[in-house]
């Protein structure tokens, strides 16, 4: 890339502030989290019940079904926490956190543990990995602002977690944004990195707003697509994101990601390897002070246009594409995360998305928002069942039934 270039992108990036530099957003007070059940009617399913199944939890971002209905719950602060029987009527969270993780140091911004994923040998081998946003202290003793992705991994056997060891780490601090991981039908993982007030995303030596590959023992293929070339880090997938806080992969290989626009412009991509989403040169979105991004485009040669976009944001989160039996109108169907809309607190849910078979949008709905809670994750339990996790105010695990 030439220099000139990088300062075309540079000047982009300087007038993108970072959150802490913002004036808190206004917002709708949030009623308490009943534990009786909510009952709501939705388009294509008569009527859905919510209910809680956990609540709790300290500022957790993600969760994973383990194969026997058990629950694990990353929270920033390096806790992973246990839900045992979580489809079960009488769901218990064990008091004390899984044993054997460790620690980040500072949960401030988007620091700390991020997302956990199973191994997809787990039964065998027990492994579960997880993301990490580490804090690069400042030499002037401010709150950091910078970090360093990495993903780490051990062996979860009675209730404690062995062999600990990380399996990938970026030497460069980037800022902390949102980090996913998800494991691919061959086998290989993928995990996404941000850089959302910078020019990383379209630095090919950097592996800053990224989707990675990699193979489960953190290498890379060797068939990535810019695995080989002078300049590029090899682990590369795709390119051009900005702030990505949700990814899936498909039983047929196919992977999405959803991110933050700066302010609107949120987007659900479908990546493709090689691929440029485009961010910083390619946005909807506009500066937090409602001000258009100097010379950003809605659309250029070259660069990938998203699968769907939201103006106004509603700040997506986790993917789940809904494969299961208990709601089948609801089969195929994406549901995203949302943990607010429009910029204004208290508007969270849950966003449901129809396509064709070929990928065209059909229609969106949006789910749970009288709850006005911020939606962080979504899963599909192994009883069918569609499980969110929150994580504000109340900080729960909510179960969506017929």
């Amino acid at each position: 890339m030439g220099r000139g270039r990088i300062a075309a992108l540079a000047a982009i990036a300087l007038i993108a502030l970072p959150a802490s530099a913002q004036t808190p957003p206004p917002g709708i007070p949030v009623p308490p989290l009943s534990d009786a059940p909510y009952v709501f009617a939705t388009a294509e399913v008569p009527q859905i019940t919510v209910q809680v199944v956990v609540r709790g939890f300290a500022r957790p971002f993600a969760f994973a079904f383990l194969p026997d209905g058990d629950l694990l719950v990353a929270e920033r602060s390096g806790h992973l926490r246990l839900i045992r029987a979580a489809t079960s009527n009488q769901p218990q969270l064990d008091p004390q956190p899984i044993e054997g993780m460790p620690q980040p140091g500072t949960t401030q911004g988007s620091f700390g543990l991020h997302d956990v994923a199973l191994h997809p040998d787990f039964a065998q081998n027990r492994l579960v990995y997880w993301t990490w946003n580490i804090p690069v202290p400042r030499s002037d003793g401010e709150p950091p602002n910078q970090g360093r992705f990495s993903i780490m991994r051990g062996r979860l056997e009675g209730g404690r977690l062995s062999g600990v060891e990380t399996v990938f780490a970026v030497e460069e601090a980037g800022y902390a944004g949102g980090t996913r991981i998800a494991f691919a039908p061959d086998g290989t993982l993928l995990a996404t990195t941000s850089a959302p007030f910078g020019a990383e995303g379209q630095d090919m030596a950097s592996p800053y707003g990224k989707v990675l590959r990699l193979h489960a023992d953190g290498s890379v293929p060797g068939d990535n697509p810019f695995a080989g070339q002078p300049g590029a880090h090899p682990a590369i997938y795709s390119l051009g994101h900005r702030d990505q806080h949700g990814l899936m992969v498909l039983s047929t290989g196919e992977v999405f990601s959803a991110e933050h626009g700066p302010n609107g412009g949120d987007e659900l991509n479908r990546v493709t390897a090689g691929a440029n989403y485009g961010w910083p040169l390619v946005s909807l979105g506009r500066n937090y002070d409602g001000t258009a991004l100097p010379d950003a485009r809605w659309q250029a040669d070259g660069m990938t246009d998203p699968l769907v976009a939201w103006l106004p944001s509603i700040a997506p989160s986790g993917l789940l594409h809904y494969t299961g039996n208990a709601f089948p109108a609801w089969k195929g169907s994406v549901f995203i995360g949302s943990g607010r809309r429009g910029n204004v607190g208290g508007t969270g849910g849950l966003e449901r998305l129809v396509f064709n078979a070929q990928w065209q949008e059909l229609r969106r709905e949006t789910l749970l928002g009288d709850l006005r809670q911020r939606v962080r994750d979504v899963a599909q339990g192994p009883d069918g069942l569609i499980y969110v996790l929150t994580d504000g105010p109340a900080m729960a695990v909510l179960r969506v039934a017929g």
